[in-house]
């Protein structure tokens, strides 16, 4: 017996876009001839290793599948079965879009497991729409409508990082600098997760289009293909955001470079003047007898109107020479 933590929900479909939902009893004394079958567990509970282990009937291969805790997408057939591991954006409050949700099915047609560890909210998309009658007929037409929602919903994660860059590249233009290194390299390192889970993810989709699967059809192939193209579109989208950010980012190391390069010059040019002076008024400085103006009430003007002299020469000779 699964615990609550366990069994998330059990939905046997109608056949005409809604699905009633079964009790985990109800569930375990399903058969074929009943319907249609989508049982959703948390594999984090003790009780479903043991339940599929002893009473699903999978095989080793299809059980290890389910219960990984780390996996890529991919795909895995045998006869008229499949096993798929998916993976979703995390739309979770107070997560990490990057932080990938993983989701795990098996399915013969007529029946799917699937199984998670946090919760999808293209998951809650599927059941709502069964809920209201307007879901998937059958267990191909689930599947798919699980795998172009868990699509969807990186359309607004993959927007929200071009604004973003966007944004960023015109407060470079504009000259900002404050804070805009940490901001980029969270946008890099977004960007780089997302695409190290979706570049196998596409491959599982392409296998899943080739594999001679007797439940799915041509229809269902063409609604794959069109799927596998919106995430390649995805793909390329984070790879010039990627490389966008990365323009970005050396335009910014550029233009603090040429900003500290400014500064510097500011004080050589500075030091450059006041050098001169230092040393004058140091050798005049020194404690030792037979320095002259020491009885001149006037030597301290005079000394101070030659540094100025000086220092207005150096001026004009820096000028000149186009040093400032």
């Amino acid at each position: 017996m699964i615990n609550h933590s366990g069994f998330l929900h059990a939905r046997a479909l109608d056949g005409q876009g809604g699905a009633a939902a079964l009790s985990w009893p109800e569930a375990q004394s399903w058969t074929s001839d009943a319907g249609p079958l989508w049982l959703h567990l948390n594999f984090e509970s003790s009780e479903v290793p043991k339940w599929l282990e002893q009473c699903s009937g999978l095989n080793r291969i299809a059980i290890a599948g389910l219960l990984a805790e780390d996996t890529r997408p991919h795909a895995l057939t045998r006869g008229s079965n499949l096993l798929l591991v998916l993976r979703g954006v995390n739309l979770n409050p107070g997560e990490d879009p990057d932080d990938m949700v993983s989701i795990r099915l098996w399915t013969d047609g007529q029946r799917l497991i699937s199984t998670q560890r946090r919760s999808l909210q293209s998951t809650g998309d599927i059941l709502d729409s069964l809920d209201e009658g307007e879901g998937a007929e059958n267990i191909p037409s689930l599947l798919l409508d699980w795998i172009d929602a868990l699509t969807w919903r990186m359309n607004d994660t993959i927007a929200q990082s071009e604004d973003i860059v966007l944004g960023l590249e015109e407060r470079i233009l504009a000259g900002e600098t404050q804070g805009l290194r940490g901001a980029l390299q969270r946008l890099r390192k977004q960007s780089i997760v997302l695409r190290r889970y979706l570049s196998p993810q596409r491959e599982a989709m392409n296998r899943l289009i080739a594999e001679p699967l007797e439940w799915l059809d041509e229809m269902h192939r063409l609604r794959l293909r069109e799927i596998t193209d919106r995430l390649i579109r995805y793909i390329e989208d984070l790879d010039q955001i990627t490389d966008r950010a990365a323009v970005a980012q050396d335009e910014l190391m550029n233009r603090l470079s040429e900003q500290l390069n400014q500064r510097m010059y500011v004080l050589s040019i500075v030091a450059a003047l006041f050098l001169p002076l230092g040393f004058f008024t140091g050798l005049m400085g020194i404690n030792v007898g037979g320095m002259p103006g020491v009885d001149n009430p006037h030597a301290f003007w005079l000394v101070t109107g030659l540094c100025a002299a000086v220092l207005i020469a150096l001026s004009l000779v820096f000028r000149a020479k186009r040093w400032f």
